[in-house]
Protein backbone atom coordinates (compact mmCIF):
# COMPACT_ATOMS: atom_id res chain seq x y z
CA UNK A 1 0.00 0.00 0.00
CA UNK A 2 1.50 3.25 -1.23
CA UNK A 3 2.40 5.45 1.83
CA UNK A 4 1.15 9.30 1.87
CA UNK A 5 3.01 12.19 3.10
CA UNK A 6 1.53 14.35 5.63
CA UNK A 7 0.39 17.26 3.32
CA UNK A 8 -1.39 14.65 0.84
CA UNK A 9 -2.94 13.23 3.91
CA UNK A 10 -4.25 16.44 5.28
CA UNK A 11 -5.39 17.63 1.32
CA UNK A 12 -7.61 14.93 1.74
CA UNK A 13 -9.17 15.30 4.95
CA UNK A 14 -9.67 19.17 4.54
CA UNK A 15 -10.59 18.37 1.05
CA UNK A 16 -13.88 15.54 2.45
CA UNK A 17 -14.32 17.95 5.25
CA UNK A 18 -15.54 20.59 2.69
CA UNK A 19 -17.71 17.99 1.30
CA UNK A 20 -19.25 17.14 4.76
CA UNK A 21 -19.88 21.01 4.93
CA UNK A 22 -22.28 21.27 1.94
CA UNK A 23 -23.37 17.52 2.87
CA UNK A 24 -24.67 18.95 5.80
CA UNK A 25 -25.83 22.52 4.46
CA UNK A 26 -28.36 20.38 2.41
CA UNK A 27 -29.21 17.30 4.69
CA UNK A 28 -29.02 19.37 8.11
CA UNK A 29 -31.31 22.40 6.34
CA UNK A 30 -34.06 19.67 5.29
CA UNK A 31 -33.87 18.00 8.31
CA UNK A 32 -34.64 21.60 10.34
CA UNK A 33 -37.58 21.90 8.49
CA UNK A 34 -39.27 18.54 7.61
CA UNK A 35 -41.37 18.06 10.71
CA UNK A 36 -43.47 21.48 10.04
CA UNK A 37 -43.33 20.40 6.04
CA UNK A 38 -44.88 17.01 7.09
CA UNK A 39 -47.58 18.67 9.71
CA UNK A 40 -48.36 20.77 6.42
CA UNK A 41 -49.47 18.33 4.31
CA UNK A 42 -51.02 16.28 7.31
CA UNK A 43 -49.10 13.96 8.84
CA UNK A 44 -50.12 13.16 12.73
CA UNK A 45 -47.28 13.78 15.57
CA UNK A 46 -47.76 9.73 16.15
CA UNK A 47 -46.42 10.03 12.20
CA UNK A 48 -43.82 12.12 12.57
CA UNK A 49 -42.44 10.51 15.43
CA UNK A 50 -42.38 7.12 13.89
CA UNK A 51 -40.86 8.57 10.69
CA UNK A 52 -38.10 9.81 12.49
CA UNK A 53 -37.76 6.84 14.35
CA UNK A 54 -37.64 4.36 11.58
CA UNK A 55 -35.51 6.58 9.35
CA UNK A 56 -33.00 6.66 12.30
CA UNK A 57 -33.18 2.96 12.19
CA UNK A 58 -33.37 1.91 9.33
CA UNK A 59 -29.88 4.09 8.99
CA UNK A 60 -28.21 2.38 11.75
CA UNK A 61 -29.10 -1.07 9.98
CA UNK A 62 -27.72 -0.39 6.44
CA UNK A 63 -24.10 1.19 8.31
CA UNK A 64 -23.64 -2.54 9.28
CA UNK A 65 -23.96 -3.62 5.67
CA UNK A 66 -22.19 -1.26 4.15
CA UNK A 67 -19.09 -1.41 5.80
CA UNK A 68 -19.11 -5.54 5.84
CA UNK A 69 -20.01 -4.96 1.74
CA UNK A 70 -16.41 -2.18 1.55
CA UNK A 71 -14.35 -4.27 3.23
CA UNK A 72 -15.23 -7.34 1.79
CA UNK A 73 -15.16 -5.97 -2.17
CA UNK A 74 -12.75 -3.32 -1.08
CA UNK A 75 -15.37 -1.17 -3.48
CA UNK A 76 -14.53 1.84 -0.89
CA UNK A 77 -15.06 4.74 -3.73
CA UNK A 78 -18.33 3.43 -5.34
CA UNK A 79 -19.88 2.40 -2.28
CA UNK A 80 -19.54 5.73 -0.72
CA UNK A 81 -19.95 7.91 -3.51
CA UNK A 82 -23.16 5.72 -4.47
CA UNK A 83 -24.40 6.83 -0.78
CA UNK A 84 -23.90 10.65 -2.12
CA UNK A 85 -25.67 10.38 -4.72
CA UNK A 86 -29.12 8.96 -2.82
CA UNK A 87 -28.94 11.43 -0.09
CA UNK A 88 -28.38 14.46 -1.84
CA UNK A 89 -30.68 13.13 -4.47
CA UNK A 90 -33.59 12.32 -1.70
CA UNK A 91 -33.15 16.34 -0.41
CA UNK A 92 -34.23 18.34 -3.23
CA UNK A 93 -36.78 15.68 -4.07
CA UNK A 94 -38.80 16.95 -1.38
CA UNK A 95 -39.78 20.06 -3.34
CA UNK A 96 -41.98 17.33 -5.00
CA UNK A 97 -43.15 15.50 -2.66
CA UNK A 98 -47.09 15.46 -3.08
CA UNK A 99 -48.22 13.93 0.19
CA UNK A 100 -46.78 13.15 3.00
CA UNK A 101 -46.31 9.55 2.36
CA UNK A 102 -43.85 10.35 -0.38
CA UNK A 103 -42.23 13.03 2.09
CA UNK A 104 -41.63 10.38 4.90
CA UNK A 105 -40.21 7.73 1.98
CA UNK A 106 -37.41 10.57 0.95
CA UNK A 107 -36.97 11.06 4.87
CA UNK A 108 -35.86 7.48 5.22
CA UNK A 109 -33.91 7.28 1.88
CA UNK A 110 -32.11 10.46 2.81
CA UNK A 111 -30.70 8.68 6.21
CA UNK A 112 -30.25 5.48 4.51
CA UNK A 113 -27.81 7.23 2.02
CA UNK A 114 -25.72 8.89 4.90
CA UNK A 115 -25.45 5.19 6.38
CA UNK A 116 -24.21 3.81 2.77
CA UNK A 117 -21.72 6.29 2.63
CA UNK A 118 -20.22 6.66 6.02
CA UNK A 119 -18.66 3.42 6.64
CA UNK A 120 -15.82 3.44 4.07
CA UNK A 121 -16.18 7.06 3.96
CA UNK A 122 -14.32 7.15 7.80
CA UNK A 123 -12.23 4.16 6.47
CA UNK A 124 -10.23 5.75 3.67
CA UNK A 125 -10.26 9.17 6.86
CA UNK A 126 -9.02 6.28 9.16
CA UNK A 127 -6.00 6.04 6.47
CA UNK A 128 -5.45 9.85 6.50
CA UNK A 129 -5.15 9.50 9.98
CA UNK A 130 -2.34 7.05 10.20
CA UNK A 131 -0.10 9.99 8.84
CA UNK A 132 -1.67 12.92 10.21
CA UNK A 133 -3.21 11.40 13.74
CA UNK A 134 -6.00 10.17 13.89
CA UNK A 135 -7.39 12.47 16.33
CA UNK A 136 -6.50 15.47 14.04
CA UNK A 137 -7.75 13.60 11.05
CA UNK A 138 -11.50 13.02 12.64
CA UNK A 139 -11.32 16.46 14.38
CA UNK A 140 -10.58 18.56 11.66
CA UNK A 141 -13.36 17.03 9.04
CA UNK A 142 -16.05 17.30 12.31
CA UNK A 143 -15.19 20.90 12.55
CA UNK A 144 -15.38 21.52 8.91
CA UNK A 145 -18.60 19.55 9.14
CA UNK A 146 -20.17 21.16 11.74
CA UNK A 147 -20.25 24.43 10.07
CA UNK A 148 -22.04 23.09 7.29
CA UNK A 149 -24.50 21.58 10.02
CA UNK A 150 -24.93 25.31 11.38
CA UNK A 151 -25.27 27.00 8.13
CA UNK A 152 -28.05 24.59 6.39
CA UNK A 153 -30.85 25.42 9.10
CA UNK A 154 -30.12 29.21 8.65
CA UNK A 155 -30.22 28.95 4.69
CA UNK A 156 -33.34 27.28 5.22
CA UNK A 157 -34.96 29.93 7.59
CA UNK A 158 -34.28 32.67 5.69
CA UNK A 159 -35.67 31.33 2.67
CA UNK A 160 -38.94 31.11 4.74
CA UNK A 161 -38.72 34.15 5.65
CA UNK A 162 -38.59 35.79 2.39
CA UNK A 163 -40.38 33.22 0.49
CA UNK A 164 -43.16 31.25 3.37
CA UNK A 165 -43.23 28.12 1.61
CA UNK A 166 -41.56 24.83 2.45
CA UNK A 167 -41.12 23.63 -0.92
CA UNK A 168 -39.12 26.62 -2.21
CA UNK A 169 -36.53 25.85 0.52
CA UNK A 170 -35.80 22.47 -0.56
CA UNK A 171 -35.77 23.47 -4.24
CA UNK A 172 -33.09 26.25 -2.74
CA UNK A 173 -31.16 23.13 -0.81
CA UNK A 174 -30.55 21.52 -4.64
CA UNK A 175 -27.51 23.89 -4.68
CA UNK A 176 -25.63 23.03 -1.53
CA UNK A 177 -26.65 19.04 -2.61
CA UNK A 178 -25.48 19.27 -6.17
CA UNK A 179 -22.14 21.26 -5.60
CA UNK A 180 -21.38 17.98 -2.55
CA UNK A 181 -21.91 15.92 -5.37
CA UNK A 182 -19.73 17.70 -7.89
CA UNK A 183 -17.20 18.25 -5.03
CA UNK A 184 -17.34 14.88 -3.95
CA UNK A 185 -16.72 13.07 -7.57
CA UNK A 186 -13.66 15.86 -7.79
CA UNK A 187 -12.06 14.23 -4.40
CA UNK A 188 -12.46 11.11 -5.78
CA UNK A 189 -10.52 12.23 -9.22
CA UNK A 190 -7.99 13.65 -6.91
CA UNK A 191 -7.33 11.30 -3.96
CA UNK A 192 -8.60 8.21 -5.45
CA UNK A 193 -5.91 6.39 -4.50
CA UNK A 194 -6.42 6.81 -0.90
CA UNK A 195 -9.87 4.37 -1.27
CA UNK A 196 -7.48 1.52 -2.54
CA UNK A 197 -7.42 -0.05 0.91
CA UNK A 198 -5.05 -3.67 0.56
CA UNK A 199 -6.21 -6.82 2.66
CA UNK A 200 -3.19 -8.64 4.04
CA UNK A 201 -2.96 -12.11 1.97
CA UNK A 202 -3.50 -13.81 5.48
CA UNK A 203 -6.49 -11.79 6.50
CA UNK A 204 -9.78 -12.53 6.96
CA UNK A 205 -12.30 -9.59 6.10
CA UNK A 206 -14.73 -11.53 8.17
CA UNK A 207 -12.17 -12.55 11.17
CA UNK A 208 -13.71 -11.36 14.57
CA UNK A 209 -12.88 -7.95 15.74
CA UNK A 210 -10.26 -7.38 18.71
CA UNK A 211 -11.44 -7.73 22.08
CA UNK A 212 -11.13 -3.91 22.80
CA UNK A 213 -13.29 -3.06 20.16
CA UNK A 214 -15.80 -4.66 21.43
CA UNK A 215 -15.29 -3.33 24.72
CA UNK A 216 -15.34 0.17 23.14
CA UNK A 217 -18.21 -0.17 21.37
CA UNK A 218 -20.04 -1.13 24.88
CA UNK A 219 -18.81 1.68 26.39
CA UNK A 220 -19.73 4.36 23.61
CA UNK A 221 -23.46 2.73 23.32
CA UNK A 222 -23.39 3.19 27.50
CA UNK A 223 -22.61 6.47 26.48
CA UNK A 224 -24.97 7.23 23.92
CA UNK A 225 -28.21 5.69 26.08
CA UNK A 226 -27.16 8.55 28.78
CA UNK A 227 -26.59 11.05 26.52
CA UNK A 228 -29.91 13.51 26.74
CA UNK A 229 -30.10 14.90 22.95
CA UNK A 230 -31.29 18.11 22.97
CA UNK A 231 -34.40 18.08 21.57
CA UNK A 232 -35.87 16.45 24.82
CA UNK A 233 -33.81 19.68 26.38
CA UNK A 234 -35.06 22.16 24.32
CA UNK A 235 -38.45 20.96 25.04
CA UNK A 236 -37.78 21.16 28.73
CA UNK A 237 -36.82 24.83 28.43
CA UNK A 238 -39.67 25.81 26.50
CA UNK A 239 -42.08 24.00 28.44
CA UNK A 240 -40.50 24.76 31.87
CA UNK A 241 -40.79 28.39 30.86
CA UNK A 242 -36.98 28.71 31.30
CA UNK A 243 -35.54 29.81 27.65
CA UNK A 244 -37.49 31.78 25.05
CA UNK A 245 -38.10 29.79 21.66
CA UNK A 246 -35.88 32.58 19.63
CA UNK A 247 -33.57 31.54 22.34
CA UNK A 248 -33.11 28.12 21.85
CA UNK A 249 -32.31 28.15 18.57
CA UNK A 250 -29.84 30.87 19.24
CA UNK A 251 -28.97 27.84 21.77
CA UNK A 252 -28.43 25.55 19.28
CA UNK A 253 -26.62 27.61 17.26
CA UNK A 254 -23.80 27.62 20.26
CA UNK A 255 -24.29 24.20 20.60
CA UNK A 256 -22.18 23.42 17.11
CA UNK A 257 -19.77 25.90 17.67
CA UNK A 258 -18.89 24.17 20.70
CA UNK A 259 -19.26 20.97 19.10
CA UNK A 260 -16.97 21.90 16.32
CA UNK A 261 -14.42 23.48 18.78
CA UNK A 262 -14.51 20.49 21.00
CA UNK A 263 -13.76 18.39 18.02
CA UNK A 264 -10.52 20.31 17.17
CA UNK A 265 -9.13 20.41 20.90
CA UNK A 266 -10.10 16.88 21.74
CA UNK A 267 -8.54 15.49 18.71
CA UNK A 268 -5.14 16.92 18.91
CA UNK A 269 -5.78 15.69 22.40
CA UNK A 270 -6.57 12.11 22.07
CA UNK A 271 -3.42 12.07 19.82
CA UNK A 272 -1.30 12.71 21.74
CA UNK A 273 -3.14 11.06 24.95
CA UNK A 274 -4.94 7.90 23.30
CA UNK A 275 -8.09 5.82 24.44
CA UNK A 276 -8.22 7.91 27.68
CA UNK A 277 -8.94 11.18 26.30
CA UNK A 278 -12.79 9.68 25.96
CA UNK A 279 -12.92 10.10 29.80
CA UNK A 280 -12.85 13.62 29.61
CA UNK A 281 -16.12 13.19 27.11
CA UNK A 282 -17.53 10.97 29.63
CA UNK A 283 -17.11 13.61 32.57
CA UNK A 284 -18.51 16.35 30.08
CA UNK A 285 -21.38 14.39 29.82
CA UNK A 286 -22.21 13.80 33.38
CA UNK A 287 -23.10 17.96 33.97
CA UNK A 288 -25.24 17.94 31.11
CA UNK A 289 -28.77 16.32 32.75
CA UNK A 290 -28.28 17.58 36.11
CA UNK A 291 -27.83 21.40 34.73
CA UNK A 292 -30.49 21.10 31.96
CA UNK A 293 -33.24 19.91 33.92
CA UNK A 294 -32.31 21.62 37.55
CA UNK A 295 -30.46 24.47 36.92
CA UNK A 296 -32.77 27.21 35.48
CA UNK A 297 -31.82 29.37 32.99
CA UNK A 298 -27.89 29.38 33.74
CA UNK A 299 -27.68 25.69 34.39
CA UNK A 300 -29.36 25.41 30.53
CA UNK A 301 -26.99 27.85 28.98
CA UNK A 302 -23.86 25.60 30.16
CA UNK A 303 -25.58 22.36 29.78
CA UNK A 304 -26.37 23.07 26.11
CA UNK A 305 -22.53 24.16 25.44
CA UNK A 306 -21.11 21.23 27.65
CA UNK A 307 -23.83 18.94 25.58
CA UNK A 308 -22.14 20.14 22.13
CA UNK A 309 -18.66 19.50 23.40
CA UNK A 310 -19.70 16.42 24.59
CA UNK A 311 -21.24 15.81 20.80
CA UNK A 312 -18.20 16.90 19.19
CA UNK A 313 -15.96 14.65 20.99
CA UNK A 314 -18.16 11.92 20.29
CA UNK A 315 -18.35 12.12 16.71
CA UNK A 316 -14.36 12.99 16.22
CA UNK A 317 -12.49 11.10 19.30
CA UNK A 318 -15.09 8.31 19.50
CA UNK A 319 -14.87 7.39 15.51
CA UNK A 320 -10.83 8.10 15.69
CA UNK A 321 -10.29 5.89 19.02
CA UNK A 322 -12.02 2.96 16.32
CA UNK A 323 -8.93 3.03 14.09
CA UNK A 324 -6.65 2.43 16.90
CA UNK A 325 -8.35 -0.35 17.76
CA UNK A 326 -9.31 -2.09 14.37
CA UNK A 327 -6.69 -3.07 11.47
CA UNK A 328 -7.23 -0.79 8.51
CA UNK A 329 -8.22 -3.78 5.84
CA UNK A 330 -11.60 -4.18 8.68
CA UNK A 331 -12.47 -0.73 9.50
CA UNK A 332 -15.56 -0.20 7.78
CA UNK A 333 -16.82 -3.24 8.98
CA UNK A 334 -15.97 -1.93 12.41
CA UNK A 335 -17.18 1.43 11.47
CA UNK A 336 -20.40 0.19 10.69
CA UNK A 337 -20.86 -2.06 13.48
CA UNK A 338 -19.80 0.66 16.36
CA UNK A 339 -22.10 3.75 14.44
CA UNK A 340 -25.17 1.31 14.63
CA UNK A 341 -24.70 0.36 18.32
CA UNK A 342 -24.17 3.64 19.60
CA UNK A 343 -26.95 4.92 17.28
CA UNK A 344 -29.46 1.77 18.41
CA UNK A 345 -28.31 2.70 22.08
CA UNK A 346 -29.05 6.70 21.58
CA UNK A 347 -32.46 6.23 20.00
CA UNK A 348 -33.38 3.76 23.17
CA UNK A 349 -32.03 5.72 25.74
CA UNK A 350 -33.94 9.03 24.12
CA UNK A 351 -36.92 6.90 24.87
CA UNK A 352 -36.49 5.78 28.17
CA UNK A 353 -35.67 9.35 28.93
CA UNK A 354 -38.19 10.74 27.16
CA UNK A 355 -40.66 8.42 29.29
CA UNK A 356 -39.23 9.13 32.24
CA UNK A 357 -39.50 13.15 31.45
CA UNK A 358 -43.36 13.02 32.00
CA UNK A 359 -42.82 10.59 35.25
CA UNK A 360 -39.73 11.84 37.40
CA UNK A 361 -37.18 14.47 36.42
CA UNK A 362 -34.84 12.85 39.30
CA UNK A 363 -34.50 9.33 37.85
CA UNK A 364 -34.22 10.79 34.30
CA UNK A 365 -31.33 12.72 35.52
CA UNK A 366 -30.45 9.52 37.75
CA UNK A 367 -30.56 6.78 34.73
CA UNK A 368 -28.79 9.53 32.32
CA UNK A 369 -25.66 9.84 35.29
CA UNK A 370 -25.99 5.88 36.00
CA UNK A 371 -25.41 5.01 31.99
CA UNK A 372 -22.59 7.37 31.95
CA UNK A 373 -20.67 6.43 35.05
CA UNK A 374 -21.30 2.62 34.02
CA UNK A 375 -19.60 3.21 30.62
CA UNK A 376 -16.69 3.59 32.65
CA UNK A 377 -16.04 0.13 33.53
CA UNK A 378 -16.00 -1.57 29.68
CA UNK A 379 -13.97 1.55 28.66
CA UNK A 380 -11.28 0.72 31.22
CA UNK A 381 -11.19 -2.72 29.79
CA UNK A 382 -11.01 -1.65 26.64
CA UNK A 383 -7.84 0.92 27.64
CA UNK A 384 -6.46 -2.55 29.18
CA UNK A 385 -6.53 -4.76 26.53
CA UNK A 386 -5.26 -2.56 24.06
CA UNK A 387 -2.42 -1.74 25.93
Amino acid sequence: MTAYTSRQALSFVLAFGIVSLFADMSYEGMRGISGPFLASLGATGLAVGVIAGVGELAGYMVRLFSGRMADSTRLYWPITLAGYVVQMAAVPAMALAGNWYVAAGLIILERAGKAIRNPPRDAMLSRAGETIGHGWAFGLHEALDQLGAFAGPLIAFLVLSHHGEYRTAFAWLALPSLTTLLLVFAVRLRFGSLGKIERPLDADATATLPKAFWFYAIASALIAFGFADFTLMSFHFGKAGIVSGEMIALFYSAAMLTDGAASLLFGRWFDKAGLKVVYGGVALGLFVAPLAFFGGFWGAALATLIWGAALGVHESVMAAAVATLVPLHARARAYGIFTALFGVAWFLGSALLGALYDVSLLSLVVLATAAQLLALIPLSKAITAKA
